[in-house]
């Protein structure tokens, strides 16, 4: 029988109320096998050689430029670095994007005179080769002729996010068995009450997965146990109204932060419950001190790690290229077969 206090209905005492009466229906068929239904210190890094906040491009070779989102890039210049030193006659620099197209004039770019670019509020899209040509006139003065001469810069950008912080929970709770069908119903309706106490930080609870176990305790015979884990995401529909637009990464840790303090008080507050509130212990209750969370790294949607792809930036979540995408929170990009023509930060696969 549940006791009470008189105090309005807790998240605590709706789980524990809710266990109680499971294991009541349950229990006159006990004995009887139920189903039991199962990143970096900076904004932009570089391998190509730099002087503050600036790449300088290298003949023949691509330089890899990674930039964070919705930053700006460093400047991208349009000349190697022993040139920069020379005096130059006459330059022109012609900058194409990505799709080939004249960056010139488009709102997304700061072009300089002297050839220099960079890439302002950068998105996923805006991720790929960025090509500039340098033409110049060179004096031959044994001959006194005039030459003029090109070089080619190419500079491969891609966006990065940092790694986002999943959490993962482990807890245990007693079981009158492991063939019960109360189990299952049980993890099922845990799940609800923990999502109802972060539905308003626009954060998904993933699984919950669970296994029992009969433990041997001196002693104490061979109880049961529940083994439940969960994970718990600040991605949730609708989290990206939540955004402040050059603050979203901070404003979604401060998310994850708040379900997690909420989570660890909820377990917590069992063991009170438990002690203060129930004349008689259900069968299916907490274990107390079995709360524990594990920090998972993950990566949004459209964006996965690979250390040897983007060794430079081990630790980004990069953008996934041309023909791989990643639908969910997890740290890898996906192969897109046959669907090449799929661009930078696919979410899907068609």
């Amino acid at each position: 029988m549940v006791g009470g206090s008189g105090r309005p209905c807790s998240p605590q005492r709706a789980l524990l109320g809710m266990v109680a009466i499971v294991a009541t229906v349950v229990a006159p068929c006990w004995g009887t096998p139920g189903r039991a239904r199962a990143a970096p210190e900076e904004d932009q890094l570089s391998v190509g050689l730099f002087r503050r906040n600036a790449i300088y491009g290298t003949v023949g070779r691509a330089e890899v430029v990674y930039v964070k989102m919705s930053a700006s890039s460093p400047s991208l210049v349009c000349m190697d670095l022993s040139l920069s030193q020379e005096e130059i006659i006459d330059p022109k620099f012609s900058w194409t994007g990505p799709d080939g197209t004249s960056l010139g004039g488009q709102g997304h770019v700061n072009l300089t005179g002297s050839g220099e670019l960079v890439l302002v509020g950068f998105q996923e899209s805006m991720s790929g080769a960025y090509t500039c040509t340098l033409s110049h006139r060179i004096l031959e003065t044994s001959a006194q002729e005039e030459v003029e001469v090109s070089n080619t810069y190419r500079f491969m950008v891609y966006a990065y996010r940092e790694a986002d912080h999943a959490d993962r929970v482990s807890v245990r709770f007693t079981a009158r068995g492991c063939k019960l069908e109360a189990n299952a119903r049980f993890v099922e309706e845990m799940k609800k009450v923990v999502e109802n106490l972060i539905s308003d930080l626009m954060c998904a609870v993933e699984g919950p997965w669970y296994r029992c176990h009969s433990l041997e305790v001196p002693h104490g015979g061979s109880p049961s146990e529940l083994f439940v884990a969960f994970q718990v995401n600040p991605f949730a529909p609708g989290w990206d109204n939540l955004c402040i637009p050059r603050d979203c990464e901070d404003t979604t840790v401060r998310r994850a932060q708040k379900a997690r303090d909420r989570i660890a008080e909820f377990f917590r507050e069992q063991t009170y419950a438990l002690k203060h509130e129930f004349h008689t212990i259900p069968f299916i209750h907490y274990v107390e001190g079995s709360f524990s969370v594990t920090p998972i790294d993950s990566c949004r949607p459209g964006f996965g790690r690979d250390n040897v792809a983007h060794w430079s930036c081990a630790g980004c979540c990069v953008v996934c290229g041309p023909g791989m995408y990643s639908p969910d929170s997890s740290v890898s990009c996906k192969v897109c077969a046959g669907h090449r023509a799929v661009g930078y930060g696919a979410k899907s696969c068609p």
